[in-house]
């Protein structure tokens, strides 16, 4: 015999995001709801914020996420709990990212702040946060027969006398080292190229150095769209490149993390 708690219907929550990095959740609840909480609770980590759900219009209840409150970079996974039962997790409803779409941060405050709620592998309610300061977006790539065009812009921070950008050997896939690359802009608009034919294979991970070789160190990504996870959507052709070691095929692609980062692969004779 099913269980009530099986039978009952999951809560479908609406999302609606502002262009500002603000979150509001309409979750839809039948009868009276009592005191009710919105969870958002960090994987892998003990994190946990609480946010109140309000009555919004009939059976609806209502919980706001504010920009200006922090949400440490990860995957949050969206709960609701009404009166004293146990936090039940929340599925997507309808969702409106309209505003995040070419989302241009003011950044004032010295960092950039994106979430982005998107349904997960089991249709239930997860929201990706990332926290970034500074933060480099990568605004257009131009993927091409000898290597990767990069035009974008920082936030937080200007470009400084002895701006550059690096590529740094990931560990664990061959590629070892850094490779320094000029960088050209003004301000905060910078452009960037990265020859494949001078990368040993591997995956080379692509940073900024705004402020020269004494500042941050500015992972290159995307971030200011409304799509959560990029290596599925964004994907670039790849080039075959003769290098003195021998021809690789050489490419660029979104991280889990939406990092950007270009993988070299030899061929073999």
């Amino acid at each position: 015999m099913t269980s009530p708690a099986r039978q009952a219907a999951p809560l479908r929550a609406d999302c609606i995001a502002d262009s500002a990095g603000g979150l509001t959740f309409d979750v839809a609840t039948p009868g009276d709801a009592g005191v009710a909480h919105l969870l958002l609770r960090r994987r892998d980590a003990d994190d946990e914020v609480s946010l109140p759900l309000a009555p919004a219009a009939e059976g609806r209840l209502r919980a706001a996420l504010p920009s200006t409150v922090a949400l440490p970079e990860g995957r949050w996974d969206a709960y609701a709990r009404v009166a004293d039962d146990e936090p039940h997790r929340l599925v997507p409803g309808v969702t409106d990212l309209r505003s995040l779409a070419d989302r241009i941060p003011s950044g004032l405050h010295g960092h950039v702040a994106v979430r982005i709620p998107y349904a997960t592998r089991q249709g239930n309610l997860t929201v990706r946060s990332w926290l970034r300061a500074p933060h480099a977006e990568a605004a257009e790539l131009r993927a091409g027969e000898t290597g990767l065009s990069v035009r974008g812009r920082v936030y937080g921070v200007e470009l400084g006398p002895g701006a550059h950008a690096e590529l740094h050997g990931r560990p664990g896939t061959g590629a070892r080292g850094t490779r320094r690359l000029d960088l050209t802009g003004e301000r905060t608009e910078f452009r960037l190229a990265v020859a494949y034919a001078g990368l040993p294979p591997g995956v080379w991970d692509l940073w900024l150095r705004p402020a020269g070789p004494g500042g941050p160190r500015v992972r290159v990504a995307r971030l200011l769209d409304d799509v959560a996870d990029k290596q599925p959507v964004f994907t670039f052709p790849s080039a075959r490149v003769q290098t003195p070691a021998g021809a690789v095929v050489a490419g660029p692609y979104y991280t889990q993390d939406n990092d950007l980062s270009v993988s070299v692969t030899a061929l073999r004779p």
